[in-house]
């Protein structure tokens, strides 16, 4: 659940707006719902509540996805080497039946009596030459029938090792698929319920005025910062153009699962930033708070992104002066923050 002080930060910038809002203006909560809000004061705590919830949701729907696809790509990666290690039985299996015959007759020459040992060719040699082309064509059988065996017997004995292990291997993968789309199934569940709880809050800011809604979007910049002051800042880099590319972003709704262009989710809209400078970051927080290089906080530079909470569930890139910019939640715009009312978790360099 969010912090006393992000709520308290939440409420205090709408308190003179929507203290003025009466119980008799909010619609009643049906039987069974969550308790009654009879106030915007506890309307916008119960958003806050729900919105960071939901974030949570949302973020551990990405990384489940990020996972889900990974184990699928390594069942496809282990079923093709499946049908690689079959095709090399087959191989075997046709190098071995090249060589059959050659075994047959010697199988059968020497059930009939036939001695094909050096001492058997100088016995029934009439002559020098002779014994040199018996010795030789005993050699050659010897040779021709010790090789056949012992291609067939390594390639078989591999192609079959080969494919066990990948046989166990595509099962394996399966499996993990299978228990991905579980997690995956079970918290788009989750978002489900949390949706409809949001549904019922929002209800009551759709009875807001449009000063009180400004009010509650606050200023999309803190003050005496805007983007021109953030960009005359910036050093070249890859993660200064990323934030260039979102400051352009400022005052776009947020919205769960969102990637642009026209609403994001935190972690969307740090993938959207990317992407216009060539770079691809992975979709949750969870992963981006992964990959990159770490960046310890009183190293940050603009255009590092920053995770946010324990969990790693809110992300947004650093704009400079301990300012960030971000999706931030259900109701403001995309904006510049102070990273000062979110608990830093770490800081990656991409």
């Amino acid at each position: 659940m969010p912090s006393k002080k992000m709520k308290r930060s939440l409420c205090t910038a709408v308190a003179a707006g929507v203290l003025s809002l009466t119980v008799a203006g909010l619609p009643a909560a049906s039987a069974g719902a969550d308790p009654v809000v009879n106030n915007a004061t506890q309307a916008l705590e119960r958003l806050a509540d729900l919105s960071r919830e939901s974030e949570r949701t949302t973020e551990a729907l990405h990384n489940a996805q990020i996972d889900l696809d990974g184990k699928q790509a390594a069942q496809r990666d282990a079923e093709a080497r499946l049908a690689a290690d079959r095709a090399a039985v087959a191989d075997a299996q046709s190098r071995m039946d090249q060589f059959r015959p050659t075994v047959s007759k010697l199988v059968a020459a020497s059930y009939q009596g036939a001695r094909t040992n050096r001492l058997f060719a100088v016995m029934v040699s009439d002559s020098p030459q002779q014994l040199l082309d018996q010795m030789s064509a005993l050699d050659a059988i010897s040779s021709e029938t010790a090789r056949a065996v012992a291609q067939f017997k390594q390639a078989t004995t591999d192609a079959e090792s080969a494919e066990n292990a990948s046989r166990a291997s595509a099962d394996a993968a399966r499996s993990a698929t299978e228990q991905a789309r579980s997690v995956s199934d079970g918290l788009q569940s989750k978002q489900s319920d949390l949706q409809k709880q949001i549904d019922e809050v929002t209800k009551a800011f759709d009875r807001l005025t449009g000063a009180e809604r400004a009010q509650l979007a606050g200023a999309t910049f803190p003050p005496g910062v805007d983007a021109g002051s953030i960009l005359a800042n910036l050093a070249p880099g890859s993660g200064s153009a990323a934030l260039e590319a979102g400051l352009t972003q400022v005052g776009k709704p947020y919205s769960w699962g969102a990637t642009g262009p026209d609403a994001y989710d935190c972690s969307g809209l740090v993938v959207w930033a990317f992407k216009q400078i060539g770079k691809s970051l992975p979709r949750s927080s969870q992963a981006q708070a992964q990959a990159g290089t770490p960046v310890d906080r009183s190293q940050l530079q603009p255009g590092d992104v920053v995770i946010f909470y324990d969990d790693a569930s809110h992300v947004g890139i650093y704009a400079g002066n301990g300012n960030v910019l971000h999706a931030s939640t259900y109701g403001t715009p995309v904006k510049v923050d102070s990273m000062a009312s979110m608990p830093f978790n770490t800081a990656r360099r991409y």
